[in-house]
């Protein structure tokens, strides 16, 4: 160790470590027998110019400098460290070049995984990929996707910094700062200022630990104490600074690689006697820098003073440093470094190859690489493809009593290969400052029923939250697109979940026209049965007579037929009811303007045949308009049979025209079909019509052409009205205005044929005679 390092309390564990894991070995007699360990101990402070100095003077073989040195000349072995990227890049380059085996037992830069650039390098520790899967994880779970990192300023985390942010902004998560701890931090202004206005609650410390963050705890500890920290394995150090102020800590998670063991040191309390100190410098400042301590060095207690504010004075209560009491892990993996190595050596000496024991240095990792043994732990260690060590990796939590006494919680083990989805023992108000959970984001999270809208940002975690379109819903928070919902379902009021859409037909049940309809049906419906009756009853008298009353009684039986064919159009349709809509009004009325025509042709024929020698007598009588009736008629039925032959009508679910409905319908099948059914039914009213206006001028005290003119008159017009309102309607009320013609037009030929009629037997019979009605 460089009597010019800086201070290092667990780094001088890591050497304390290796010291004692060599004694151990050297105490087995079955162990490496009839070897003995040695060991040169260097600190490279991180500098790559001092770690490759340090390595050639190791392998050429030079005595001078050393502070530990293994009196009587030994062979090199291997190599142990360094604990950060660059000298052990360096390191590594070297090593390589001249197959040395070299063991990092702290660095976890992926850079380094390289077998092929470094084929004798080996990691006691996994890399930074659990590490960050784990961070990521640890972020998502607590919606937190707004962050800062920070780093040391000696550059050797800057491209870790930005390796990191990558992978975070894969995931989602936006860095909004990367911040350098400078030791003059106090002279970065814009930095301090950007931390204190940020919305990032959340700060993740890279995996060099930087001594400035001392003095920038100091400096902001009003921001700081609203900020939760993520600090890295080497971060676990921290600790051991003596802060006046705790509160920027506090409340903060480390990730730790997380394997312990117990350390029994010099003495039953596994502590350090103070009187070492008078031989060992570096325990000499650690024991100022923990305990205060007086240094006989007046410039080291000035040092002390300037830049960690501590007041030594003479120390006579502390005789022990228990150092490895309780909390550490990072120096165990130095300590495990030296057992891996020396298991290694063990083997290829158990070979008893004598060969191979010449220049052995350059065939040991061939043996490391096939290590495998169990700890006395129970913990077996061996190599994986990636020449690491696979360790399980624990997230823990820091809680600060005051500034010399804190607690650790350890929130879940992750494994290799397996990263933990939940945190839910973090709920504790203990694990948060202010006992809350914080909110570490750029925009409020979208609601489900809205998604991101965003702006001119460039990181895509700043965004506003706009609702979903009309059809689209979003249910889950923070989605960037809103998704459609089937076609039979329509989205929710919040727009978070699609439900069923309404069906919509006429129904029975929640549909007042319906009952309105249907009371207008069987009123009139009952009304033309009545009527029926009547003439059946007066069925011998004169007006009853006239005109053929076996043609108004078909007549009728066509029209309260047609007030009865409406029902099929209510209610839920099916194929069955779509078929009998059409077809069933369109014979009805075929035969009942049949009949009608039958009545005006007749009553032309009636008045041509008084004329003396008239050769229409001979079609007076019965059979012509049953004849018409049955020939018109039949037409209609071959038009209605030919369209359910070929296209007939069937059920229809509308899922787009109107939003949020399914209209349940009939689809006519053919529409030449349907249209033919309603022209030929025009054209037989049209006719009607016609004949019936040119007998209206025969003179007769009741003359029924005038009658059936208009009756034709009404019929067509309800008929030539109720296209375009057919036309420009959907859903149920299209039904509507179809049921409306129907029942519109039936009332019209019953009440313009048979009202009068019922007049004069009901109220006038008087003029039911036959000399009246001659």
């Amino acid at each position: 160790m460089d009597q010019r390092t800086s201070i290092d309390p667990e780094e001088y564990k890591s050497i304390l470590l290796m010291k004692l894991v060599v004694q151990e070995i050297n105490k087995n007699p079955d162990f490496l027998p009839n070897i003995t360990l040695g060991y040169h101990i260097f600190s490279t402070c991180s500098d790559p110019k001092k770690t490759l100095g340090y390595v050639t003077k190791v392998l050429s073989g030079e005595k001078e400098a050393p502070n530990y040195y293994c009196k009587g000349r030994g062979e090199v072995a291997g190599f142990i460290g360094d604990s950060h990227f660059h000298s052990s890049h360096v390191m590594a380059q070297l090593l390589s070049l001249y197959q040395y085996t070299q063991v990092s037992y702290r660095a976890t830069d992926t850079r380094l995984r390289d077998g092929k650039l470094y084929p004798t390098l080996f990691h006691m520790t996994p890399d930074n990929r659990i590490l960050y899967a784990a961070i990521i994880k640890f972020l998502q779970y607590f919606g937190w996707n707004w962050v800062g990192i920070i780093l040391s300023n000696d550059g050797s985390s800057d491209e870790e910094s930005q390796e990191l942010s990558k992978i975070l902004n894969q995931h989602g998560i936006c860095v909004d700062y990367i911040f350098k701890l400078k030791p003059d931090i106090v002279h970065d202004t814009e930095g301090l200022i950007k931390i204190w206005k940020s919305k990032a609650k959340v700060i993740i410390a890279c995996e060099t630990f930087a001594s400035q963050f001392y003095y920038f705890s100091q400096l902001m500890p009003f921001t700081l104490e609203n900020i939760t920290f993520i600090f890295p394995p080497p971060w676990s150090k921290l600790p051991t600074y003596k802060f006046e102020d705790l509160t920027a800590i506090n409340c903060s998670f480390i990730f730790l690689w997380a394997q312990r063991i117990n350390v029994q040191f010099e003495n039953p309390e596994y502590g350090i006697s103070f009187s070492r100190c008078h031989t060992d410098p570096i325990l000499e400042d650690i024991w100022i820098r923990l305990f205060s301590c007086l240094s006989p060095n007046p410039l080291k207690n000035y040092f002390f003073n300037l830049f960690y504010n501590i007041s030594a004075k003479p120390c006579r209560g502390v005789k022990y440093w228990k150092a490895f009491d309780g909390y550490t892990t990072l120096p165990f993996y130095a300590y495990r470094a030296v057992y891996v190595l020396a298991n290694a050596l063990h083997w290829m000496y158990m070979k008893k190859n004598k060969s191979e024991q010449n220049g052995f240095q350059h065939r040991l990792h061939k043996y490391m690489r096939n290590v495998h043994y169990v700890e006395s732990t129970g913990v077996k260690i061996y190599f994986n493809e990636r020449r690491e060590v696979a360790t399980d990796l624990s997230l823990e939590s820091w809680v600060f009593a005051n500034s010399t006494y804190y607690l650790y919680y350890i929130i879940t083990i992750i494994r290799p290969g397996f990263v933990p989805e939940m945190f839910t023992n973090l709920s504790n108000p203990i694990f948060w400052k202010k006992g809350k959970i914080p909110v570490s984001r750029c925009s409020d999270p979208c609601l489900p029923g809205s998604r991101k809208k965003f702006g001119s940002s460039i990181h895509k975690c700043c965004y506003e939250c706009v609702p979903c379109p009309e059809g689209e819903i979003s249910n889950i928070s923070d989605s960037e697109n809103c998704m459609k919902c089937p076609d039979e379902e329509w989205p929710n009021e919040k727009k978070d979940c699609c439900v069923p859409k309404l069906m919509e037909f006429l129904s029975y049940t929640d549909d007042t026209i319906v009952a309105v309809f249907l009371a207008v049906s069987i009123l009139c419906c009952l009304l033309t049965g009545f009527i029926l009756g009547i003439f059946i009853h007066y069925q011998d008298t004169p007006i009853v007579k006239a005109n053929n009353r076996n043609l108004s009684y078909l007549l009728l039986v066509s029209i309260m037929l047609s007030f009865l064919c409406v029902f099929l159009f209510f209610g839920h349709p099916v194929d069955v009811t779509c078929m009998l809509r059409v077809t069933s009004f369109g014979v009805i009325f075929s035969v009942a303007v049949s009949s009608l025509l039958a009545k005006s042709i007749m009553v032309c024929i009636a008045f041509k045949a008084t004329k003396p020698g008239s050769p229409w007598r001979k079609w007076m009588g019965a059979k012509l308009p049953n004849a018409i009736i049955c020939v018109f008629s039949l037409v209609q039925v071959k038009i209605c049979v030919t369209w359910m032959s070929i296209s007939p009508p069937f059920q229809d679910r509308d899922t787009h025209t109107y939003q949020g409905k399914i209209i349940i319908q009939c689809n006519e099948g053919s529409v030449i079909g349907f249209y033919s059914v309603l022209g030929y039914m025009g054209l037989l009213a049209a006719a009607s019509f016609i004949i019936a206006f040119l007998a209206r001028t025969l003179p007769d005290s009741f003359n029924e052409a005038k009658y059936i003119t208009f009756s034709m008159l009404v019929f067509c017009s309800v008929w030539i009205a109720m296209i375009p309102a057919y036309l420009s309607t959907r859903g149920k009320y299209m039904v509507a205005v179809e049921v409306f013609a129907i029942v519109a037009s039936s009332s019209g030929l019953l009440g313009c044929i048979f009202f009068p009629k019922c007049y004069i037997i009901l109220i006038r019979p008087d003029l039911n005679t036959k000399t009246i009605i001659r």
